[in-house]
Formats: structure tokens, sequence, C-alpha cells
């Protein structure tokens, strides 16, 4: 930890020296936070199945038990491709 003197610092310096600290990295984290994201895919139950090489109804089931998060539009239901992937991730060896 590095010690800072006040002795003969003006009150503008002092403001001036905090803000040549401080700015630049509130804009870098901003930047980063603000980024456009990309927009979610969704995937069919179909899909899912083929990516995860699964049945039908082991996708069924893994819904019923909370395993993959389904979203349902009407009578259609869709899977977010990121939460797929996660979960691929979640479960590697």
């Amino acid at each position: 930890m590095t010690t800072i003197q006040f002795i003969g610092t003006t009150p503008s310096d002092l403001i001036q020296e905090i803000k040549k600290e401080i700015i630049p990295e509130l804009k870098e984290q901003l930047k980063e936070e603000f980024q456009p994201k990309e927009p979610t895919s969704y995937l069919t139950r179909n899909e899912v199945c083929e990516t995860l090489h699964i049945d039908l109804s082991t996708l069924h089931r893994w819904r019923k038990e909370g395993i993959l998060i389904a979203y349902g539009l009407g009578n259609r239901i869709y899977f977010k491709r990121n939460e797929i992937d996660e979960f691929i991730n979640r479960n590697r060896l």
C-alpha cells in the first residue's frame, strides 16, 4: 500500500489527481458493463435432443425434475441455448 501525503497539496490538485486515477478506471468498467449483449437464441425440444444425444422422454423427465428449464409460448416449448451450454459444461467429466 502506498502512502499519500497531503502537505502542500491544494484541494484542486487533489481533485485532479483523483480524477486522473478514478475516471479512466470507471470508463473501462462502464464500457464492459454496457456492451450490447447477444440476443438469446432458443432451441426446440428436438434440437435439444439432437444436441445432447438424448430421447424426448429423457428431456421430458429432466424438465419435470428441474434439471433443464423450459420456456413456453403457446403450445410450443423452447430452451435457451446458453442454458443448455451451461448444462453441458457443468456436467463434464
